[in-house]
């Protein structure tokens, strides 16, 4: 299975959106990121993709690449936690609540929401798949959304999506699209603080995996 990817050189490492084979206009389904060969498997996903997120607003030539991270010392001692920090952009009564709503939309529904807030290289990189078994080669649960949250000093989007197959029915491309755009943006960031823009994404996607339709193509409101 193949994944549209794009790297992009100081914005971050690749397209964390899951869309499949064909590659897809640069300035539409990817959050404004740079399609390079559209060719990385779900495998390359997290070899990278944990390392570092992408930036939308900044083009780069495609041979500065940013370097794949390998961290496990930075992951948490705590086995399952939904939520990991290694940059603390949520207090820790924010990402307590999110991991209980993370887990109960797990429980309830078979989708896992996974969220990484980071500051590249600070990152436990490579280590995250092994942490929450995803993203590997030949893995058939792809009803997964992971999350990563990098501010890259300001100068870009900082919400970033991988998005499983089995989640790509329920949330289309374009929900994506907006859902960054929505809450992801500098703008957003400034007015309002990174951690509302966390929290009103999560609450947006699990509001959507919850709702009687099971499927959006826009942010609700806020709120749950």
């Amino acid at each position: 299975m193949k994944f549209l990817a794009a790297l992009v050189a100081l914005n971050g490492l690749i397209g964390l959106h899951g869309f499949s084979n064909k590659q897809a206009p640069s300035r539409d389904v990817s959050l404004g990121m740079t399609p390079l060969d559209g060719s990385v498997t779900r495998k390359d996903f997290l070899n990278v993709a944990a390392s570092t997120a992408v930036i939308s607003q900044l083009p780069m030539p495609a041979s500065a690449r940013l370097e794949a991270v390998n961290r496990p010392d930075l992951l948490p001692s705590d086995p399952g936690l939904n939520v990991i920090q290694t940059e603390k952009f949520l207090t820790s009564g924010q990402a307590k609540r999110l991991d209980g709503m993370l887990a109960s939309l797990e429980k309830d529904t078979g989708f896992r929401l996974r969220v990484l807030c980071q500051n590249y290289p600070n990152t436990p990189g490579l280590a995250i798949r092994d942490y929450w078994d995803l993203g590997k080669e030949g893995q058939k649960d792809d009803k997964y959304i992971v999350l990563v949250v990098d501010q890259f000093g300001g100068r870009g989007n900082v919400l970033n999506f991988n998005v499983g197959d089995g989640v790509k029915f329920a949330l289309p491309n374009v929900f994506w699209t907006r859902l960054s755009g929505k809450y992801g943006t500098t703008f957003f960031v400034k007015e309002n603080g990174i951690d509302l823009a966390i929290t009103n994404a999560v609450e947006a996607i699990v509001s959507c995996l919850r709702s009687e339709d099971g499927f959006c193509t826009a942010p609700p409101d806020e709120g749950m």
